[in-house]
């Protein structure tokens, strides 16, 4: 449970950074208070590691081959198709996550996420 924990919140801090360096990444700016915008980032750093844990090992299995044409870095299409399944599914559960065009915000915030969490997974323990 803690290694969860742990992760979720390395999730909501790379999201959040995300959110603040690419401009086309919107996480909780519509949101006054404090609180609730800690609240939002963590629902969908919860949704995004879900979909992380369920959904991208499928998604990587079937995807092989173009990873190993692209010598890995259709991993990083993988990654920023991740990030729009969020989007898409924190509408409707009325979170404020909202990327404005696929191609340079989301490809460009996965690559944000992906370096923002292997730091913080390096500075935090394991839970192990």
């Amino acid at each position: 449970m803690q290694a969860f924990l742990i992760k979720t919140a390395v999730n909501g801090v790379a999201l959040w950074v995300a959110a603040l360096a690419v401009p086309g990444i919107h996480l909780g700016e519509d949101d006054p208070e404090l609180s609730t915008r800690l609240l939002t980032i963590a629902l969908v750093a919860l949704v995004f590691g879900v979909l992380n844990a369920f959904i991208k090992p499928i998604l990587s299995l079937f995807s092989i081959p173009f990873i190993i044409l692209t010598l890995g870095l259709f991993t990083l299409v993988l990654n920023a198709f991740m990030l729009q399944l969020t989007e898409w599914i924190a509408q409707p559960l009325g979170l404020d996550f909202t990327i404005d065009a696929f191609w340079w915000d989301a490809v460009i915030g996965a690559i944000v996420i992906t370096l923002v969490s292997m730091v913080l997974n390096v500075l935090l323990p394991d839970g192990k």
